[in-house]
């Protein structure tokens, strides 16, 4: 076992804050297991004991009274080499979850439990676990319901896994369906939507491909082809020679969440709003990108563009008119 000798202070300082939690947690342990769990020799676990019962937290006057100070059982650390905490003090005080804080945090990790990669992983129980502990009160029970995307998604990351061929219809912003073949090679995500890239062999080039546009998936046997001279960009979007120009302005605070779809880095104070020119595949993109920062972006120009987004979002509202 290492030995304390020549540690540093922070070392220590780290040993010592990790320590009393152990001891909390285990109840009763004796002083080789604590050695043996922390890789540091009895001497010193022995020192740190010491030190923690004369640790605690001075009560109103300002002076230590008998229950301010951390007690263990003496009797049994002295004479059997057993370490028992019979009294702590502050760490009960430390802030707590409410119950629905706890909630939402157990329905995120439940929804992370429910992807491959993740499946099985013992160390989202144990923190499921201790955040049902750790609130204030019992959280409500929620249940994460697995959407069709996320069955798609699954279908797709285990292709990408694999290393097959995956076949699927496809449906793009103009509402054009296709059969389409592909060598999947990574998945991503750009807010709320995941999208996958891979070689398309019909186009003959890398696409994306967001995934709840994707349906009737088949993971075929065939294995995928060598990709590996092509370079896959961190960015999900690139430009080519058929996209288009639109004008928009934006609230400062949405303009890192339209990054990816800025034309140049050029920007012009209009009001409270920055003018700025995107650069879009086709007008039709502009539907969902506009609905998911709502009243934060405005279409100013080409007329075109202005008129794909109304006749949208008419459409919708009449959708709700009796």
């Amino acid at each position: 076992m290492a030995a304390s000798k020549g540690r540093k202070a922070p070392d220590q300082l780290v040993f010592l804050l990790s320590l009393v939690p152990y001891l909390l947690e285990q109840r009763v342990v004796d002083v080789a297991t604590a050695a043996e769990h922390f890789g540091v020799a009895e001497s010193d676990v022995r020192d740190a004991v010491r030190l923690i019962a004369t640790s605690g937290l001075p009560g109103a006057t300002g002076t230590y009274q008998a229950n301010d100070l951390f007690d263990i059982d003496w009797d049994s650390f002295e004479d059997d080499g057993v370490i028992v905490i019979v009294h702590h003090v502050a760490i009960d005080d430390a802030p707590r979850l409410s119950a629905r804080e706890a909630a939402a945090l157990i329905a995120g990790l439940q929804y992370l439990s429910a992807t491959p990669e993740n499946a099985g992983r013992a160390q989202l129980d144990s923190l499921l676990a201790k955040l049902t502990a750790g609130a204030s009160s019992t959280p409500t029970r929620l249940a994460v319901a697995e959407s069709e995307a996320d069955a798609t998604l699954e279908v797709a990351r285990r292709a990408v896994a694999e290393g097959r061929q995956l076949e699927f219809d496809y449906r793009n912003a103009l509402g054009e369906q296709a059969r389409r073949r592909v060598d999947p090679l990574r998945i991503a995500s750009l807010g709320p939507d995941w999208y996958l890239q891979a070689f398309d062999h019909v186009r003959d080039d890398l696409r994306n491909f967001r995934v709840d546009r994707m349906s009737g998936l088949v993971v075929s046997d065939l294995p995928v082809d060598d990709h590996s001279d092509r370079v896959l960009s961190d960015t999900l979007f690139h430009g080519s020679d058929t996209d288009l120009d639109v004008v928009v302005d934006v609230a400062p605070e949405a303009l890192p969440l339209i990054a990816d779809y800025l034309a140049d880095a050029r920007e012009e104070r209009v009001g409270d709003r920055l003018r700025v020119t995107l650069r879009v595949a086709h007008h039709h993109g502009l539907k969902r990108l506009v609905a998911g920062l709502p009243g934060l972006v405005t279409v100013v120009e080409p007329p075109e563009a202005r008129a794909v987004v109304a006749d949208w979002a008419a459409a919708g509202l009449a959708a709700y008119e009796v």
